[in-house]
């Protein structure tokens, strides 16, 4: 046997628990010594039994002078008593429904015994952590100490662990390879690997796991770091065409515009359009706070390209964000002899003339049924405009992951723009550089620039590592005259008071927005015992892991009372609350004509309160919109929830962002204060990374992170470290090729994350 030997091959371990060692991803032992404590129960007090206190922890040894089972007559219950002795008196220990334990602890046992001390006519322990001691020196596991606690499962309990590990640690754990080269070990006073695996494990003290911890936590962000390097020279060693930067064309677009750029817009401008000038692709990240203005810098990007006779691709996630950045884009590229495209599943359409449905059926001819058309330009087809893009008759083609299809073909794409990069997978991003966007400058191979946008600010430690191959450009300054959006959290009490407030906006002619958690709300299944959750239409991976999925239990269905669900609201709203508004509903489930309709009745005034799905979280300019109301607001996270309230504040009049929530929870008190105090995204994402933590932040099932590296993500000083560390190494070996063990580590690491 070796470190790398299947957990089958490990006597102890019986059929049965290698299946629920797997359901953990514990395959091998390496696997086993890899699946770290999460917490300690801190049972290193021992005291004889006469000083024990009220309300403490502590550990006492003794004997067993007696021990018997009874059941109690009302709830069936099996209560185990043992009253244990030593040389200062006598203590009841008691365990709940665990009647095996009468074969396993028997009178004239010595035992240890870890808990916290209760009160009932006299001292006792409740349902406390045991273990027998066979002599005076025996080595604890489960009490007198720093006890480990890990991620369990069911069958598969933290003592069960605890007894698997320990003997196997002192004999394999050397078989370890330490792959961090000396120096960095030497430059960082880090522990050697083989120490910092047994101290995490059975630590004597705080500081024992504090150590090993800072090693382990190296380790893993360390083989971050120098993934996202790595990739980073890949795609430097890459060739991409140059684009000449005009001055003069960009002086004229910026000069036309009917507002000032701000310095921060201006900077970011340069920066991309530098990385243009470059035979090398540009890999950079457009970071800025809700309307801080990405789509502007984006489109001189767009324009610097198209004139100088290349195409550009920009595709967003969502139909009605690929719809609005069209819009957008035709406004500020009119008069620029530019031709724009529009592909999406579901439309296909050239400078907002016309809009064919793309999934309809075609006639042998290749034309369109007639009656199937809309628009002024009779005869256009997703066919012909896709003969356009090849043809390179469109510049810039606007579209969501229907630009990644097999039929979409470039002529001469250069570069790439994704919105809400997050979004989308490293598979999809690649599919649209390489692909459909790979051509030719004579010989060479050449990729195209990549520019990535993001609303939702990334906190610094982040940026270091997981986007570490980016370049980034930040907009940290709002556009002038933008006005601060007043948020507040109604309590249940001020309900009637916010519509008022509502009412009183509208006769304003001013609109709002209602934003729910879900479409419908939950049904039973007859029996009252189950609930079905319809749908949640919450997209922001900061938040949606936090909703429940599949079958609920009854006691989550009762936790799930308050979700307002969109139909329920409207139907509210449009019956009880406010009968003589217009009020639509928009939601995911809605067909895109119908979602196009609604939004564009909404944005032409023509409806009073949009209720919707998180579907409105990105993409929709509506300035009149002066009210943001967000039901079950603990239920999104704060990034998404800053979202949101961008969505009013974009136009001349003051605009309010009202968060109505049932819940009394601390936590989500403390949240949402945050999203009151904080006046930024890029405050309230440091805030909410602090919070909530890195694993609930962005999700560790979406990278595949081990918990201590997301852990560690809060600790920028030790991001800072392992950031530099890396740098220096891959400056120097930056194939590793002298570091074979460190390669391997690698390779392994590789394997299991999936950073997007």
């Amino acid at each position: 046997m070796d470190i790398f030997s299947p957990i089958e091959s490990i006597k102890r371990i019986s059929p049965a628990y290698q299946k629920r060692l797997q359901k953990l991803g514990v395959k091998t032992l390496r696997d086993l010594f890899y699946h770290f404590p999460f917490r300690y129960d801190d049972f290193s007090i021992i005291k004889p039994i006469a000083q024990l206190k009220l309300n403490e922890v502590a550990t006492i040894q003794g004997e067993i002078i007696d021990i018997k089972n009874t059941r109690t007559w009302k709830k069936r219950m099996f209560i185990t008593e043992a009253y244990i002795q030593d040389q200062t008196g006598i203590i009841r220990a008691v365990w709940f429904n665990q009647p095996f334990l009468i074969n396993t602890l028997k009178i004239g046992q010595i035992v240890s015994v870890s808990g916290k001390v209760n009160f009932d006519k006299t001292l006792y322990f409740s349902n406390p952590a045991h273990e027998r001691l066979f002599a005076i020196d025996s080595q604890l596991r489960h009490t007198g100490g720093l006890i480990p606690i890990y991620q369990e499962t069911t069958g598969l309990t933290s003592r069960w662990l605890r007894y698997i590990i320990k003997p196997l640690l002192p004999k394999f754990v050397s078989q370890l390879k330490d792959f961090l080269p000396l120096e960095i070990k030497r430059s960082q006073s880090l522990l050697d690997l083989g120490k910092a695996i047994e101290q995490i494990h059975f630590p004597k003290t705080e500081k024992n796991i504090q150590t090993a911890r800072r090693r382990l936590a190296f380790d893993e962000l360390f083989l971050i770091q120098l993934f996202v390097l790595q990739q980073k020279l890949k795609w430097q060693k890459q060739k991409a065409l140059i684009i000449n930067f005009d001055r003069q064309l960009i002086k004229n677009f910026v000069d036309s515009l009917p507002f000032k750029l701000t310095n921060a817009q201006r900077k970011s401008a340069w920066e991309i359009l530098q990385d243009l000038e470059k035979s090398k692709p540009m890999n950079r990240l457009l970071e800025g706070d809700v309307g801080s203005g990405k789509t502007v810098v984006a489109v001189m990007a767009m324009l610097q390209a198209a004139k100088a006779g290349f195409q550009v691709a920009l595709m967003a996630p969502t139909e009605i964000l690929a719809q609005q950045h069209f819009k957008e884009v035709v406004k500020l590229l009119k008069g620029q002899n530019i031709t724009a495209g529009l592909l999406t599943g579901n439309q296909a359409s050239v400078n907002n003339n016309f809009v064919i449905p793309a999934h309809e059926p075609e006639s042998r001819s290749g034309s369109r049924v007639p009656a199937c058309r809309t628009g002024r330009k009779p005869g256009m087809t997703k066919k012909i405009l896709l003969s356009q893009i090849s043809s390179n008759q469109i510049q810039v083609l606007i579209g969501t992951h229907a630009l990644i299809q097999e039929t979409v073909r470039f002529n001469n794409l250069v570069l790439v723009i994704v919105d809400e990069q997050h979004r989308f997978g490293v598979a999809q991003r690649a599919a649209l550089q390489k692909n459909v966007a790979s051509i030719k400058d004579g010989s060479i191979n050449t990729i195209p620039h990549l520019l990535s946008m993001t609303a939702t600010p990334i906190p610094r430690t982040l940026a270091l590592s997981i986007y570490g191959d980016l370049d980034i450009s930040l907009l940290n300054e709002m556009p002038k005259g933008r006005q601060e959006i007043i948020t507040k959290i109604v309590a249940p009490t001020d309900r009637n008071k916010a519509y008022e407030f509502i009412r009183q906006q509208i006769k304003e002619d001013r609109q709002v927005f209602v934003i729910c958690p879900r479409i419908e709300s939950q049904t039973s299944n007859g029996y009252g015992n189950e609930a079905r959750i319809v749908e949640s239409q919450t997209s922001d991976v900061t938040s949606s892991r936090n909703e429940p999925r599949g079958r609920q239990t009854l006691n989550d269905r009762r936790n799930w009372d308050d979700v307002k669900a969109v139909k329920e609201e409207y139907e509210k709203l449009h019956k009880i609350i406010f009968p003589d508004l217009k009020i639509a509903m928009l939601h995911g489930k809605l067909k895109p004509k119908e979602k196009e309709k609604i939004m564009t009745d909404f944005k032409a005034g023509e409806t009073d309160i949009l209720v919707s799905t998180s579907v409105v979280e990105v993409g929709v300019d509506i300035p009149n919109a002066t009210v943001m109301m967000i039901e079950g607001a603990e239920r999104f996270g704060l990034a998404q929830l800053h979202q949101f309230r961008g969505r009013v504040g974009r136009g001349q009049h003051q605009s309010y962002c009202f968060l109505f929530t049932e819940s009394s929870s601390k936590n989500t008190n403390a949240r949402l204060k945050a999203l009151i105090s904080c006046k930024n995204g890029f405050e309230l994402a440091e805030k909410d990374l602090e919070i909530r933590g890195p694993g609930e932040f962005y999700g560790s099932k979406q990278w595949g992170l081990p918990d201590l590296s997301m852990a560690s993500l809060t600790d920028f000083s030790l991001v800072k470290n392992v950031r530099q560390e890396a740098q220096k190494l891959i400056l120097k070996d930056s194939e590793l090729k002298n570091c074979p063990l460190l390669k391997k580590a690698l390779e392994r690491f590789q394997e299991n994350v999936h950073l997007e």
